[in-house]
């Protein structure tokens, strides 16, 4: 599920056909067939992000403030500034990954998905997410029943959680983060990314976003050309 998520992320970016709608066409396919995800909710978030990274209220993936945590140095002292002690900010670096990353696919996206395709009425997505649990029902229930079934998509909702939280917090969060001050759209992408050490193992764990530097310069170059 990890890796499928990083190939939908190749297909939604249109970096491996030369043509737009092969892209698309099987991007629906990859997130939704194996991955049981919503392409146009995909491209609502990750088109706004890759628009304004680490910029609050405008880029979606850092619109966890200041529920559970307080993102950057700006947005920390300004919730000082208001006094809100409803959390204990002061101890999030303890109890991130205990709340992040567990709990954003499996509890959140889970079913924020349905509601999405629902609300916008995206029947085609919502057809393409029921092959895949018709898929994953018709395999594992005769296997597993339906307590093991539905433990086993937990269980790998849980472990791909994490997984993707960590390659996408590792490469945005220990930047910039700020309100949006207009900035030019080149100093943007260099203030809200950082690469990680390239090796074999990371370039894999990572699907290449460890070259997030490159991938936010140039979204549409196929992964395996970062490096150069």
């Amino acid at each position: 599920q990890a890796q499928a998520g990083w190939l939908q992320h190749d297909f939604g970016h249109l970096s491996v056909f030369s043509t737009s709608r092969w892209n698309h066409w099987v991007h629906k396919f990859v997130i939704g067939h194996l991955k049981g995800a919503p392409a146009s909710w995909w491209n609502h978030l990750h088109f706004q992000h890759h628009a304004k990274p680490n910029c609050f209220r405008k880029d979606p993936d850092v619109n966890m403030h200041p529920l559970f945590f307080a993102l950057g140095k700006t947005l920390s002292v300004e919730l000082g500034v208001q006094k809100k002690k409803f959390m204990p900010y002061n101890h999030q670096h303890k109890y991130f990954f205990i709340i992040g990353p567990p709990a954003l696919v499996p509890l959140y996206f889970q079913w924020y998905i349905f509601y999405f395709v629902v609300q916008r009425k995206q029947w085609a997505d919502l057809a393409w997410m029921l092959t895949f649990y018709i898929r994953f029902f018709l395999t594992y229930l005769p296997l597993l029943g339906v307590k093991g079934m539905l433990g086993l998509i937990l269980l790998v909702r849980f472990i791909e959680s994490n997984w993707f939280v960590w390659v996408t917090q590792m490469n945005h969060i220990p930047m910039h983060i700020d309100y949006d001050k207009n900035v030019d759209w080149f100093s943007t992408q260099l203030q809200a990314t950082c690469n990680v050490h390239q090796s074999f193992f990371n370039d894999w764990f990572s699907g290449h976003l460890n070259f997030q530097i490159e991938h936010h310069l140039f979204p549409t170059m196929p992964r395996h050309n970062y490096w150069k």
